[in-house]
């Protein structure tokens, strides 16, 4: 068999055997691929397209070049469950969702990446916790799921290594943006953590990857039936990334405003604690703890106003090696500048610009341009307003954390440009516009 006939084979728009598609992932993980032929593979699947059962042999083939955990050994009592996004500004319902549905009986191993471009990543935020390791070494890691409930990790060298060189080849040849391949690179990862159920978040709107609900909707419908054909039945929530989720941006102040919903969450930001239980009601359906996601909804809401969740976050944090007491003190540091960001008119805000917003904070050094930049964790904005509330001329659209004056300036002429202010109020858009389960769509 041949690379160069195998790439010649998809150019032409013909469908791959599952033969041919594990000796082109063997290739990739070993290096047998080069660079060039990788390029060229990545570029003709982008042209021509994969059919389904090509998704299907190419996420599997991927999942296996590299470690699957396994669990058979660890006698779990439940199932276990993931959830993964796609990506947004200020999203940190991993930091409440993960240990929410291990305090309704499922064990989440959640495999969480860092920052990407404009959007924040679950990794950087919790290494804002003094000692935590997002690296424990797979005993341990299994260790703490079974006896905490969950666990939220990075990825390691082992963990679907074709992905990785992949992905580092589709970056270069702009080829990043095709279904295929990030229905395959997504699902890799997460399979190989060894799941009994995954549901996805793929965020729509200004703030995320999927800009439109046409490609929002064809990745959903991809990924649904790709991981389910691959064994993992999955749910996908096509949910709104117009405005920052939450009231904060950045790395310590996301953690905080984390736990300050996990210990009250009638005061949090109501968009953040039902788009975490609507998740959290999904997985527990999906892993058989609920009959119905109505039911999942009511069990992943009492965990949660009843305390059982946040002491799950404090037990899973400090298995991982955070130091403090982390449900009783704040886990955010005063920076040198703290000060309001004012808006300049008075009326509602209609529209927010949020991946302007998320690149603002990564150029003051709150997330990377480089993968080998150092991030600031103490860098942030809170009380940020959301679409919809009105303001007035000279009241704060926002706090700013800032080192400086100038990084203060920079957040501020960024705000106050992402956000537009009418007369008018907007109006009402949804939180979650489609399920996509392998049956069909729901409203």
């Amino acid at each position: 068999m041949l690379v160069q006939e195998i790439i010649a084979k998809k150019r032409d728009g013909s469908e791959l055997t599952a033969a041919e598609i594990a000796f082109m992932v063997k290739g990739i993980a070993d290096g047998s691929v080069g660079d060039n032929q990788l390029g060229a593979f990545a570029m003709a699947v982008f042209m021509r397209g994969m059919a389904m059962h090509e998704r299907i042999s190419l996420t599997q083939h991927m999942m296996h070049s590299g470690r699957v955990l396994n669990w058979q050994d660890m006698h779990l009592h439940g199932p276990l469950l993931d959830k993964h996004s796609t990506g947004g500004v200020g999203d940190k319902i991993s930091l409440i969702l993960a240990p929410l549905v291990a305090a309704c009986g499922a064990y989440v191993p959640m495999i969480s990446g860092r920052g990407l471009g404009h959007t924040g990543g679950t990794l950087d935020k919790l290494e804002s916790l003094s000692g935590f390791d997002p690296y424990p070494q797979e005993a341990d890691f299994k260790r703490i799921v079974k006896q905490v409930g969950c666990a939220i990790i990075g990825q390691t060298d082992d963990l679907a290594p074709a992905d990785r060189r992949f992905y580092a080849t589709r970056d270069v040849t702009a080829t990043v943006e095709s279904i295929d391949l990030i229905t395959a690179s997504i699902l890799s990862k997460k399979l190989a953590a060894g799941l009994d159920g995954l549901v996805m978040d793929i965020k729509t709107g200004n703030g995320a990857f999927a800009k439109d609900a046409t490609m929002a909707a064809a990745l959903a419908q991809s990924i649904a039936q790709v991981a389910s054909g691959a064994g993992v039945p999955t749910h996908c929530l096509i949910t709104d990334m117009n405005q920052v989720l939450g009231h904060s941006v950045g790395n310590s102040v996301e953690v905080q405003e984390s736990i300050d919903c996990l210990l009250n969450p009638d005061h949090a930001d109501p968009r953040l604690v039902e788009l975490t239980l609507q998740l959290a009601a999904h997985m527990l359906t999906i892993g058989g703890l609920a009959n119905t996601c109505d039911q999942g909804y009511t069990q992943a809401k009492q965990a949660l106003h009843c305390g059982a969740a946040a002491e799950k976050f404090a037990q899973m944090c400090h298995a991982q090696g955070a130091q403090g007491e982390l449900l009783s003190a704040s886990v955010f540091t005063s920076m040198p500048v703290n000060q309001p960001i004012l808006a300049t008119n008075s009326g509602y805000i209609t529209h927010m610009d949020t991946r302007a917003l998320g690149m603002a904070m990564v150029s003051i050094g709150a997330g990377r341009r480089l993968t080998t930049d150092q991030i600031d964790h103490g860098l942030g904005l809170t009380r940020v307003m959301g679409v919809g509330a009105y303001v007035q001329a000279g009241e704060p659209l926002a706090m700013a954390h800032t080192r400086d004056q100038a990084q203060l300036s920079l957040l501020t002429q960024a705000l106050q440009q992402a956000v537009t202010v009418s007369e008018q109020p907007p109006a009402t858009q949804p939180l979650v516009y489609k399920t996509v389960k392998t049956q069909g769509v729901t409203a």
